[in-house]
């Protein structure tokens, strides 16, 4: 089943949209969190497939203007640009330094010199698909499987040095990274066989699609945590404030002035919010800065245990 009467197979568009969302969603979340490196690298990845798979889906079709040669390149760069990536991704999302070599030379020579020989030049002057790809696809195919086995390899070292390694990196994620990039093994039988479309989609895209999930719900758990962790702070802000608040010997009055000094607000701001007036908050303030000793807001949230407990979390 197609859809649009083009190439188009139905799970393919169902796969496109779903994708679609998911690049939004990682856009949005790392451009609020610039520097989680690994969202961008994952992000870069998810349009990777996209592309992928609308070029793949859609050509060729004689309806679109484009010749048939020119969509086969197309189609077969979107496939060989994805998996070109997949050593590079894991080498800066996870930092795997054994496939550097991959990341940077061994998809260069493997990967994307055979498909410039095989598809871009040779197919183009023979004009037959079936040549470049019984011969195009063969150092691709065996070099595949050997960045997957390279993969694995190293994510298992990985694992292993997980306890003293500095880098944020959880194990279950690359685990889900891997088990996804895995079936890519596949996709030179595919191209050689002409597997149905919907077979080839669903075996290259389920498993991204399940990444992505466990990436929404890592960022909700860690929204939760960032949430409790402010509440404590909060809470252990307020707990030291009213301890230290007694040892200054502050009337209830003062306290609550002060508490909204510390927090930023100006003399005209307390006044409002207290409905007093502004002479009368300066008076207290004097009184406060004498019981604590400091002549200035700095000094009093020193005194009064505000930057203490900022300090203390920022760490």
């Amino acid at each position: 089943m197609v859809v649009f009467n083009s190439e188009l197979h139905v799970l393919t568009f169902v796969f496109c949209l779903l994708e679609f969302g998911m690049c939004f969603y990682q856009l949005i979340y790392w451009l609020s969190h610039p520097k989680d490196k690994r969202r961008l690298w994952y992000l870069i990845l998810l349009l990777l497939l996209l592309n992928y798979n609308i070029t793949g889906g859609l050509f060729p079709d004689p309806q679109f203007k484009l010749s048939i040669q020119v969509q086969n390149i197309i189609a077969y760069g979107s496939g060989f640009l994805m998996a070109s990536y997949f050593p590079f991704y894991f080498y800066k999302a996870f930092n795997l330094e054994t496939i550097r070599f991959h990341a940077f030379y061994g998809v260069l020579l493997f990967l994307l010199i055979p498909y410039i020989i095989y598809f871009v030049i040779i197919y183009p002057l023979k004009g037959n698909l079936a040549y470049a790809t019984s011969y195009g696809l063969i150092v691709p195919a065996l070099y595949s499987i050997v960045v997957v086995y390279d993969l694995l390899r190293a994510i298992r070292i990985k694992i292993k040095k997980r306890k003293s390694s500095p880098y944020p990196y959880k194990w279950l994620e690359m685990f889900w990274v891997y088990a996804a990039v895995s079936p890519w093994v596949f996709m030179s039988a595919f191209a050689y066989f002409n597997i149905t479309q919907w077979i080839e989609v669903l075996v290259t895209n389920l498993g991204f699609v399940i990444i992505t999930l466990l990436f929404i719900a890592k960022s909700i758990k860690d929204s939760r945590m960032e949430d409790a962790k402010k509440l404590a702070m909060e809470n252990e802000k307020a707990e030291l404030f009213e301890h230290y608040c007694e040892d200054f010997n502050l009337s209830k009055r003062e306290r609550e002035i002060a508490l909204l000094l510390c927090k930023g607000l100006t003399y005209r701001e307390i006044a409002d919010t207290l409905f007093i007036s502004e002479s009368t908050v300066n008076n207290h303030v004097q009184h406060i800065f004498f019981k604590t000793e400091v002549n200035r807001k700095m000094e009093l949230q020193q005194k009064l245990g505000f930057i203490y407990v900022v300090n203390t979390y920022g760490k």
